[in-house]
């Protein structure tokens, strides 16, 4: 008989759970990120935190503030918006506050199921672009998991919004465009402020720089390809979307 001793096979570490991956986000998103690559693409635990701080937020807004002021309030802060509207006649006037109001109070409601529409267009473009332009091998369902993990920062800035509106915010100054103090466009007055100027200040967010950051490692990492690479895609989109949104600011705002 052989002398050699036969070693036993090393164990497969454990997955983590989907609360340890959400902590590990904010904590230690690299330990998330290799999970996922690992193949626990669960997502569905940050979708349902995102959605139970959307509408916490939701709530706030509808008891505090009032989808009516909302809706004037988003027309007063556009000053073309509001001076279109001061020249239509009263029934008309009268229907385009309560389609502006239905709209944005419906967006609300529709929440989840844009958000999984987001999702999925996200993160078929970013495996796209990694894959294709960068030479990774991401899989869809991983890239649309790290979506999910990487997004958390924005319950953070729906939950900080919840609590500013019922800290008593007065709510003729309610803008939904800006509901959170996270970003430099939440000081300034969008009546003294150019469209554009105002839009890239409002882009330059704190919660969506975080966002971008932690998408940036969770796609290299699903990828195979340096931070570097995940970094240019993810950000590289994201300055093309400001741009354009700036450009038709300036032109149209």
């Amino acid at each position: 008989m052989s002398n050699l001793e036969v070693q036993p096979a090393p164990e497969t570490a454990a997955g983590l759970t989907q609360w340890q991956r959400v902590g590990n986000t904010f904590a230690a998103p690299s330990k998330t990120f290799e999970d996922i690559k690992r193949g626990n693409r669960s997502w569905w635990l940050p979708f349902l935190i995102a959605i139970a701080l959307g509408y916490l937020l939701f709530a706030a807004i509808t008891l505090r503030i009032g989808w009516t002021q909302v809706a004037e309030n988003a027309i007063h802060f556009n000053p073309k918006s509001e001076a279109r509207l001061a020249q239509a006649p009263d029934a008309q006037r009268a229907m385009i506050m309560k389609i502006t109001q239905y709209s944005m109070e419906g967006a609300f409601l529709a929440s989840p199921l844009l958000l999984l529409i987001f999702a999925l267009v996200t993160a078929g473009v970013l495996t796209g672009t990694v894959n294709f332009i960068f030479g990774g091998r991401a899989r869809f369902q991983s890239v649309f998991a790290v979506w999910f993990y990487a997004s958390l920062p924005g319950s953070i800035k729906a939950l900080l919004g919840g609590v500013v509106i019922f800290a008593g915010l007065a709510p003729d100054s309610f803008n939904l465009k800006n509901f959170a103090p996270t970003n430099l466009g939440a000081f300034l007055n969008p009546l003294d402020t150019s469209a554009a100027l105002y839009n890239l200040a409002s882009a330059l967010d704190v919660t969506t720089i975080w966002y971008l950051a932690l998408m940036s490692i969770g796609l290299a990492t699903v990828a195979g390809v340096k931070r570097g690479s995940g970094y240019i895609a993810v950000f590289g989109w994201w300055a093309l979307i400001v741009l354009v949104g700036v450009g038709w600011a300036a032109a149209f705002g």
